[in-house]
């Protein structure tokens, strides 16, 4: 008996044509059904709130109370003639200066320590690291008891020696760059080693056939191809020093005299405390928000160049 193949069934003259369009549809909106809870989620948080405080900058809007009309030009001539505007942004520039060399000299210090130990190499990189995985308020309730003159377990010694820790301007500084320092060197030592695990070990051998030294190869080789890494961790740095609050507020509150005011501390304290205007905080934060843009743009083309030359 012959065999004879059977036929595929027939389909009505639409139905590949509907096939081929729900598949040319399907892409698209899975796509956006798959961003939608991220894009729901940064409206909630980041592009809501930020209209909102471009209305407040441009509104009279005590803090009790709503919108009151609009009072755009003396919300920002308000604000930077505030008497603690311009000193807040010197202390604040100063500290993210400090800050920043510390932490990323710190760090690639550290990444270097435990890129060359072998036998201790993964308990340094844990103990470097353990420090990150404390809040920033934890860390910062735990040394305001620690720099205590009362409570704290080194009372005793500041009482005889008359050492203060927050009590003189350039104390309460130091003693809060020592807490971040505490808390995020870890955090850049992993940066910085991510970065030098990035590096071709061809490139190392050939410098040492070569008869490079430790310190021609650090110079020539390690700093020009960690400059990705440094752009990163620079940009990190100074935009989370220029935002510096939470440090401050427990440790300091903004003094001795208003001697360690940051910018984000002075427009906390201009809406909720004081003034209570949630018009003139607006305009600081519309200020700040403008300032670092400028300034993550200006680091992005700066780095940018060095890498290009």
């Amino acid at each position: 008996m012959a065999l004879t193949a059977s036929a595929p069934p027939a389909t009505a003259p639409g139905t590949s044509r509907r096939r081929r369009r729900r598949r040319g549809y399907g892409g698209p909106v899975q796509g956006w059904l798959y961003a939608s809870p991220t894009a729901i989620f940064v409206a909630c948080l980041f592009v809501v709130p930020l209209v909102l405080v471009f209305q407040m900058s441009a509104s009279d809007w005590p803090l009790l109370g709503g919108n009151q009309g609009v009072n755009l030009p003396e919300n920002y001539v308000d604000a930077v003639s505030h008497r603690l505007f311009w000193d807040s942004i010197r202390f604040t520039l100063l500290y993210t200066v400090i800050t920043t060399v510390i932490l990323i000299a710190l760090g690639l210090g550290l990444a270097l320590l435990v890129q060359e130990s072998t036998r201790w190499k993964g308990f340094l990189r844990t103990a470097f690291l353990v420090p990150s995985a404390l809040g920033l308020a934890s860390a910062s309730l735990l040394f305001y008891v620690l720099y205590s003159p009362i409570a704290g377990p080194f009372a005793d010694l500041m009482k005889s020696w008359g050492i203060t820790f927050l009590g003189t301007p350039t104390g309460a500084l130091w003693s809060t760059i020592f807490l971040i320092v505490w808390r995020y060197a870890g955090f850049y030592m992993l940066l910085m080693l991510v970065g030098l695990q990035g590096i071709p070990d061809d490139v190392y051998e050939a410098a040492r056939i070569d008869g490079a030294s430790r310190w021609q190869t650090f110079r020539d080789i390690t700093v020009p191809l960690l400059r990705p890494t440094f752009a990163l961790t620079t940009i990190m740095c100074v935009t989370g020093s220029l935002l510096a609050f939470e440090q401050f507020y427990i440790l300091t509150k903004g003094g001795p005299d208003n001697s360690t005011m940051t910018i984000v501390q002075l427009i906390y304290n201009v809406a909720f405390q004081g003034q209570n205007s949630l018009g003139i905080a607006g305009a600081l934060s519309v200020i700040v928000l403008l300032a670092l843009v400028v300034v993550n743009v200006f680091q992005m083309r700066a780095f940018g160049r060095s890498d290009e030359s």
